[in-house]
């Protein structure tokens, strides 16, 4: 046999593909080079048939694709806490809005995702959806620190630090859109906030730009009763009806949250392939509703996961989300067998790189597509006795049992441990922020 030189060797006591679904390969190897997987094979027959520059044997470990996190607003993460137990609209208007007015720019920006591009590595996540202002500054972190997203355009009705008019939000998207053209790690997508606070001649450009760009639009839709009503009153249609009107309801819409829908509602985003991503915990921390994520998924909705923003979630971890989406479905549905734990592992990987229309290169372990992979310890006493490895990952694993992340081949956690980024200094920017948005926290 010839031996077969290759970047990296994972040997895994149990591999996850995801694709097919409900897969587990026990005793089984990756092979990797420039980035990409090149073998899934028994460990035996990958010793024989490989010599790698490195090799990693995870004999009481899951190999998984790195998880999608497909709703974010990182930089959020420095407000983690500072405006708990509220409705939505109080949240907003009472709380967030007033403390970005006084410090959102490039660097808090910067920090922000920093520090969630850290939390998310050591929960096994390698891939966001982001949707916050600044994306220059947030998409040079992503790109530096070699971590894979699609970076969010932002427009919104009213002026902020970002932009202060209509043309200017479109003019610094292009440019932004242009910069990040052939960049590794960052692709785009449009970010309008949410029906409630942008134009119909705003969604119209974005329609437009999205189809010559060839994008998604990522937009926070149904999220709350109210919206519902307020856009009745306004529009006399529903949000849902009103994008589709504007041409919006298709393939590129990645619809967030999606909490009050009609049966035909969910019939519209099937066939016209709208993604829709369901963040549970942040839906019930504010109070918003609950997704049908049952009811999405039979009629052939591509349902994804995301957190949210640790402003309102608190955390970025999406094992903890897995256990709820699963969970908090079963009841919506009043059915035991929704959601089962395949499926809300499939919601967390492939659905959501489908969602960010990433799904050739990643969200599965499949030859060809890119080395993003997360190795979790199924040796620990909060996961014995072990019967089922996926039933594992969704209903007992927590974050803390991620041990290896690689992104694209290259690790990014190791054993625990983060690569290549300076932790002690991001921990001293992020307390004088601290310092600061303390300070402007209302009474």
């Amino acid at each position: 046999m010839t031996i077969t030189p290759c970047d990296l060797l994972i040997e895994a006591g149990w591999v996850i593909p995801v694709e097919p679904h409900g897969v587990v390969l026990e005793g089984h190897a990756v092979a990797v080079s420039d980035g990409r997987i090149v073998a899934l094979l028994p460990s035996n027959e990958a010793r024989a048939r490989f010599a790698p520059k490195e090799s990693v044997q995870l004999p009481h470990s899951a190999l998984i694709p790195g998880l999608v996190n497909a709703h974010t607003h990182n930089p959020m993460t420095l407000m983690r806490g500072v405006a708990d137990d509220l409705p939505l609209m109080e949240w907003l208007n009472g709380h967030i809005w007033p403390i970005e007015g006084a410090v959102l720019g490039p660097r808090f920006c910067a920090d922000g995702t920093e520090l969630a591009v850290a939390e998310m590595l050591r929960g096994g996540t390698t891939c966001c959806n982001e949707n916050y202002f600044f994306p220059d500054a947030i998409g040079a972190v992503y790109s530096r620190l070699g971590f894979r997203s699609r970076l969010g355009l932002p427009v919104i009705d009213f002026p902020t630090p970002w932009a202060r008019s209509q043309d200017e939000y479109f003019d610094k998207a292009q440019q932004v859109h242009d910069d990040f053209r052939d960049d590794a790690w960052v692709s785009t997508a449009f970010v309008p906030h949410a029906p409630y606070t942008v134009a119909d001649s705003a969604f119209e450009r974005i329609r437009v730009l999205s189809d010559q760009l060839d994008i998604p639009v990522h937009c926070h839709v149904h999220e709350t009763e109210q919206e519902i009503t307020d856009s009745l009153a306004q529009y006399k249609q529903r949000p849902l009806a009103r994008l589709q009107r504007l041409g919006l309801v298709n393939r590129h819409l990645i619809a967030v949250h999606m909490t009050q829908l009609t049966p035909a509602e969910i019939e519209l985003c099937a066939a016209q392939g709208v993604s829709v991503v369901h963040c549970p915990e942040s839906n019930l921390k504010l109070a918003s509703g609950f997704s049908p994520v049952e009811a999405m998924r039979r009629a052939g909705v591509n349902v994804a996961l995301g957190t949210d923003g640790c402003a309102s979630n608190n955390d970025l971890d999406m094992f903890g989300e897995m256990r709820t989406a699963a969970l908090l479905a079963k009841g919506v549905a009043q059915d035991a067998a929704a959601l089962d734990a395949a499926q809300t592992l499939r919601m967390a990987t492939l659905n959501g790189a489908r969602a960010l229309e990433l799904a050739d290169r990643i969200g599965s372990i499949e030859v060809g597509k890119l080395a993003d992979l997360a190795a979790v310890r199924l040796d620990e006493l909060e996961t014995q006795p072990m019967y089922d490895p996926i039933s594992q990952l969704v209903y007992a694993c927590g974050r803390h049992q991620v041990h290896w992340v690689w992104i694209g081949g290259k690790a990014r956690l190791r054993e625990r441990e983060l690569v290549d980024m300076d932790i002690p200094a991001l921990t001293a920017r992020v307390r004088e922020w601290q310092q600061r948005i303390a300070t402007l926290r209302p009474a």
